[in-house]
């Protein structure tokens, strides 16, 4: 099935926004395809075990979304897809399909973790009960999707991304590609729900965030939407919606942060996620006008759905037992929205001073560090 054809207006939600903040991407028409499709991907990470939830996600999605553009997945597993797994995905879509294993060096523990320490710890989450803290394999998936999925090599030949994953739920059809109004308007990250974090599952990468912004001294201007001089609010946007910029993650700043954080073991030791290292990351790179919320995106994963009412003549059929977390206890969303779109500058210099928007200066020592600046992008 190919692209639709759509008109212009189509193409995008009521508010046309065009940001003049320089991105890492190259210009958008060298990255558009002849037939008006940006190079981008569906990404799905799945286990052989995960077929029923995964088959119902897809049919929505399809059925929603990609039955009108037709753009590729790509499945990837840390084992080999049986041919029964592959056959019921094809039965779902005419779309490029390519399935994938994740190689052990993206799924393994590094050398430099203490397995003796590792095991402790593990032991130690999971007699206090906290959501994963046990498991091993969650540790491995949010790992990869930290640092490694982008670098997958079926991955070499897109631009964009969208995150899909198996039970996830789509309440609203889209008619326009949001991948498109991605490249046009120069956004880089994007989500639909944004909530807390739970708090002994990161204790110490806010921290080590800050450690990082001094070593490089960076400016930052989202910064401050996930934190200030008194420590991590816990916000973070739900990475298991996510459409962005593999540029984003490929960015050789990203790279260095992403290598700081593995290089402190924590990814093992405490059980730091995917959601909470890339909403960092944006805090670190971009400015709030490259990142988008998905207003007209129904959404919904395990207890938590962004949920849009647009009345009888719209296009979102939301349950009614599926309430809009949006604005209720735990969401940042209010955050988000009050959060002013140029930002609030904050600077990290390699002595250990930080400089604030309204040029108060604070002096911590005990992030003094030799400095090595990243690179700019440009």
């Amino acid at each position: 099935m190919g692209a639709a054809s759509v008109t212009e207006k189509e193409h995008f939600p009521q508010e046309q926004l065009t940001s003049p903040i320089q991105s890492t991407t190259a210009d958008a028409n060298e990255t558009i395809d002849n037939d008006g499709r940006v190079k981008a991907v569906i990404v799905i990470l799945c286990r052989n075990s995960e077929l029923s939830p995964m088959r119902r996600t897809l049919r929505e999605f399809e059925d929603r979304f990609n039955r009108r553009f037709s753009y590729p997945y790509v499945f990837l597993n840390d084992e080999e897809f049986t041919d029964d797994f592959k056959k019921s995905i094809l039965a779902l879509t005419s779309a490029p399909v390519s399935f994938g294993r994740v190689p052990d060096s993206m799924w393994s523990i590094p050398r430099s973790v203490n397995r003796s320490v590792l095991a402790e710890r593990l032991e130690d989450y999971e007699s206090r009960n906290i959501l994963y803290g046990g498991s091993l394999s969650y540790r491995h998936m949010c790992r990869f999707n930290s640092g490694f999925f982008y670098r997958h090599p079926l991955l070499a030949d897109y631009e964009y991304y969208w995150r899909v994953e198996p039970g996830v739920h789509f309440y609203c059809d889209l008619d326009y590609d949001p991948f498109l109004f991605m490249k046009t308007n120069k956004k880089l990250y994007s989500f639909t729900i944004t909530l807390e974090e739970i708090p002994e599952t990161i204790p110490s990468i806010w921290e080590h965030t800050l450690r990082f912004a001094h070593k490089h001294n960076l400016q930052t201007n989202l910064l401050r939407f996930f934190g200030d001089e008194s420590g991590y609010n816990l916000c973070h946007f739900w990475s298991n919606f996510e459409i962005a910029s593999l540029e984003l993650w490929r960015d050789e700043r990203y790279q260095a942060y992403f290598d700081y954080l593995d290089g402190t073991g924590n990814f093992f030791y405490e059980r730091w996620g995917d959601a909470i290292v890339h909403s960092l990351a944006t805090g670190l790179f971009l400015n709030k006008s490259e990142v988008h919320f998905f207003r007209d995106i129904g959404y919904k994963h395990d207890g938590f759905a962004h949920c849009i009412d647009d009345g009888d003549f719209g296009k979102c059929m939301c349950p009614d037992d599926v309430v809009n977390f949006d604005y209720d206890w735990g969401s940042c969303m209010p955050k988000w929205d009050q959060y002013p779109e140029e930002g609030y500058r904050w600077e990290f210099k390699p002595n250990g001073d930080q400089i604030f928007y309204d040029e108060r200066r604070t002096k911590r020592p005990e992030f003094a560090t030799n400095a090595k600046k990243i690179p700019s992008e440009n």
